[in-house]
């Protein structure tokens, strides 16, 4: 793939393309930021847009609204709707009109539990909620999805994803979310459903809910620009967050974010946080 291109891969799933797609954007951002090193940045760029327009032209399914999940050996559309398209969302690999389209098509009743965006559709032939990949859920599968809905302006579905696993995460003993879980549609009266056999702890799932926060906070530091940058986006249901020890390169920071009656929201430094600037966007 160090072409960019799509030729040589026998099967190519959609959201491997969107990574190389992120990696080659964000080096060309390190290459000329710390590197000074600006012919490599535009090399860099241009493999990208080469492949996120390949990526446009052969995975997207204009019927279904979404991103096929890939191209199998013969170089053919595999036509299921799944769950890996949030990925490209999260990579920003792609236009912004069709990641509108995507994050309806993932929210729809087939793809959207409850407590979770399903990893395949109800409606494919091959769905089974009790599967490992067949229409189960994935927590961190979710949180990735979640971060790719806030980063194309979508905060009401990152919301709803977050409170769908943080919902499913406090069912289960200890509040420990599992590897995964069923993909039954939830009701008044459903619990999720565990996977048998899943790991529990699970290092990615574990790490989803801290994802979450950090999405639903719009969190990003700069470690060596010496800037936290929040952009949050806080539900009723989590109006108060405190961080605490967070660390920033050598640094560390306690902060208290809040919503406002106005639905603007506040930060407040409780403490550490030398020589760090704290930005509030939006």
């Amino acid at each position: 793939m160090s072409d960019g291109s799509l030729a040589k891969l026998p099967i190519a799933l959609c959201e491997h393309q969107g990574l190389v797609v992120a990696a080659k954007r964000a080096w060309a951002e390190v290459a000329e930021a710390v590197f000074g090193d600006r012919d490599a940045a535009i090399r860099l760029r241009s493999e990208a847009d080469r492949l996120a327009g390949q990526i446009e032209e052969r995975f997207w399914w204009e019927d279904e609204g979404t991103y096929y999940l890939g191209l199998d050996g013969d170089k053919a559309p595999i036509d299921s709707v799944a769950s890996n398209p949030g990925h490209l969302l999260w990579q920003q690999a792609v236009v912004p009109d069709r990641a509108a389209r995507v994050v309806k098509r993932l929210m729809a009743e087939d793809m959207w539990s409850g407590w979770g965006i399903r990893t395949l559709s109800a409606e494919h032939v091959a769905y089974d909620p009790l599967s490992y990949q067949r229409g189960s859920v994935w927590p961190h599968d979710n949180a990735i999805a979640a971060a790719g809905f806030r980063a194309y302006g979508f905060d009401e579905e990152a919301i709803k994803v977050a409170a769908g696993i943080f919902d499913a995460t406090s069912r289960f003993a200890s509040q420990r979310p599992p590897e995964l879980f069923a993909g039954f549609t939830r009701d008044a009266g459903s619990f999720p459903v565990q996977y048998l056999g899943a790991n529990v702890p699970r290092a990615w799932s574990s790490g989803a809910l801290i994802q979450l926060v950090v999405t639903l906070l719009g969190l990003d530091a700069d470690a060596q620009g010496g800037v936290v940058h929040l952009h949050p986006a806080l539900p009723e249901w989590m109006s108060d967050v405190t961080l605490r020890q967070l660390r920033i390169g050598d640094v560390s920071i306690d902060l208290h974010i809040s919503s406002r009656p106005d639905g603007t929201h506040g930060v407040d430094v409780l403490g550490g946080g030398d020589d760090l600037e704290v930005k509030m966007l939006g």
